[in-house]
């Protein structure tokens, strides 16, 4: 078993204070976005081994078990992080494993090169995520109902949204949802900035529902993204509530602190919050146009105490043990790579004791016990 070094990502959207009262350390004052854990080339955790994507390229059916690299290749098909958002993240998608895979070869194929800041596709595998609370966690999930999104911004009295408004009671669902995000995306950027800061204010002075959209509009003055972020269903978290999202379910995170789980992928496709580059045509392949409940996730209980966030994918399986003063011991050990990370409490993976903030990585068929008093989450794969 391995204690875990990891990097924090000081992207400009991250809070200042959320991890460093995680871990009891005293703020830098600047943003801490993400804690990686995991063999992402990008930024490996470190072992006393060495980076763990080097441990792991070194004999990857000891660290990873063979079942698992079988099923995903050589490597470690997750990355976990705690994602702290102090402000909104770009409005996004994620394209499925066929979309992916096409993509790539196409930019492959043209020559695109691979950090051009227009590329959409880094890698050829698809980008299931969930995302974990553990504080009350605000975000963007899916398309709302049209005929509930045209009460929405019937109320805010803004003229240029009337077009959108009679769109999406009129049209089907899935054309509304199409022709309205197609419209603003495609806008004139100088009138779109002018409906944006009329939007800002009507969302202002209404406050309730319409109060978030004001919020992001204050990150991003004048982005088409803001009223693009006004067809989602806007999802407050509490601690412990997850969600899961699939292949081309529009979503942004907006604040809050919680344990993220990915496949390994860098392929996100861009609506907007964003000075990013955004590929209108390649986003409308993508997305999904329909309106879906978020369907917050509450974790299923088993009698060994562990608590299984289920999701329909087998890259990654996140579970948590909540364990109480006095509490046995549980008996981790399995067939597949886990990394463990600690978020409340103080507790021990083997012989290694964990704070809030810290993981281990446990390679397969390594003996693996959790024992304390706190929380733990534990991230693995079907395999």
């Amino acid at each position: 078993m391995d204690r875990l070094s990891n990097t924090i990502r000081p992207y400009a959207w991250g809070s200042t204070t959320a991890i460093a009262e995680l871990v009891g350390a005293e703020p830098t004052g600047e943003p801490q976005a993400e804690m990686w854990m995991g063999a992402h080339p990008g930024a490996p955790s470190r072992t006393d081994r060495g980076a763990l994507n080097e441990v792991v390229d070194a004999d990857p059916e000891r660290e990873l078990g063979p079942a698992a690299v079988s099923k995903f290749g050589p490597r470690l098909p997750f990355l976990l992080k705690l994602l702290a958002a102090g402000a909104p993240l770009s409005l996004q998608v994620h394209p499925d494993l066929a979309q992916a895979k096409e993509g790539y070869e196409d930019e492959e194929r043209r020559g695109v090169p691979i950090d051009a800041p227009h590329r959409n596709y880094k890698d050829a595998n698809h980008k299931p995520e969930l995302i974990c609370a553990l504080t009350p966690f605000a975000g963007l999930c899916g398309f709302r109902d049209p005929a509930e999104t045209a009460d929405l911004l019937e109320a805010l009295d803004v003229d240029s949204l009337k077009p959108y408004v009679d769109l999406l009671h009129a049209q089907p669902e899935e054309a509304a949802l199409r022709e309205v995000l197609t419209a603003v995306l495609s806008a004139d950027p100088e009138q779109m900035a002018e409906t944006v800061t009329e939007v800002t204010a009507a969302a202002r002075r209404l406050g309730g529902a319409h109060e978030p959209y004001a919020d992001i509009a204050h990150h991003y003055p004048g982005d088409p993204g803001v009223i693009a972020a006004m067809l989602l269903n806007h999802v407050q978290l509490q601690p412990g509530e997850a969600l899961f999202l699939g292949a081309g379910v529009p979503h942004a995170y907006l604040d809050g602190l919680g344990v993220e789980i990915m496949a390994n992928s860098d392929n996100v496709l861009r609506c907007g919050l964003t000075p990013k580059h955004v590929d209108v045509p390649e986003l409308l392949r993508i997305v999904r146009f329909e309106a879906t409940d978020p369907g917050v996730l509450r974790p299923e209980a088993s009698v060994d105490g562990e608590e299984v966030y289920e999701t329909p994918i087998d890259e990654f399986r996140l579970s948590r043990f909540v364990l109480p003063e006095g509490a046995a011991a549980h008996d981790l050990t399995a067939a597949t790579p886990q990394i463990l990370l600690c978020t409340a409490g103080s507790v021990r993976a083997g012989e290694l004791p964990l704070k809030p903030g810290e993981s281990a990585f446990v390679p397969a068929g390594e003996k693996a016990e959790v024992s304390g008093t706190g929380t733990v989450f534990r991230a693995t794969v079907v395999a």
